[in-house]
């Protein structure tokens, strides 16, 4: 009688691999000291969008898709912290990645963005900011250094990224 061997190295792999998303996924915000944040000039359903114009404003710059679960959460919290801190220099920037623009309607129809949206469907501003998974968000100071950035979306850590948003607000340059 043969016995495989198959199950019980598929279940260390797969709780591996399950461990290693999830973690990847929801990573806490990570603080960088990556200098001045890539330049982005892309649409909105108003015009143009470049983060230039955002100078001397904390700028939160979210990466997302249609498809992504976690989005769906984090929108409602940028819209709060939107309404929150807007007048103290505060700008969310929601950049949609999908390559058709239906999808981004749809999604939007069903979580509305009380924020800016912009579409890159090329996915050449990802690729500038090395995006490795969505969400993606970068928190940029007044002066448009990358100050931290959280892969994922976890409701556990939104006062952890709220306490940096009214850190960066809170310290002028």
């Amino acid at each position: 009688m043969v016995v495989s061997a198959t199950p019980f190295i598929q279940r260390p792999v797969a709780l591996i691999a399950t461990f290693f998303c999830s973690t990847l996924l929801s990573l806490p915000a990570l603080s960088l000291d990556a200098g001045l944040a890539p330049e982005l000039g892309l649409p909105t359903k108003d015009g143009k969008i470049t983060l230039s114009e955002l100078h001397g404003k904390v700028v939160l710059l979210d990466f997302w898709a249609s498809w992504c679960g976690p989005c769906r959460q984090s929108f409602p919290w940028m819209n709060e912290m939107q309404a929150r801190y807007q007048a103290q220099g505060f700008e969310v920037v929601a950049v949609n990645v999908d390559q058709k623009p239906e999808a981004a309607a749809e999604f939007l129809r069903q979580v509305p963005a009380t924020f800016t949206v912009a579409y890159d469907p090329d996915g050449k501003t990802p690729e500038a900011y090395q995006v490795m998974g969505m969400p993606s968000a970068y928190l940029i100071d007044r002066n448009g250094h990358i100050h931290s950035q959280h892969i994922g979306f976890q409701n556990d850590n939104k006062e952890t990224y709220e306490a940096a948003i009214r850190s960066l607000l809170g310290a002028r340059n």
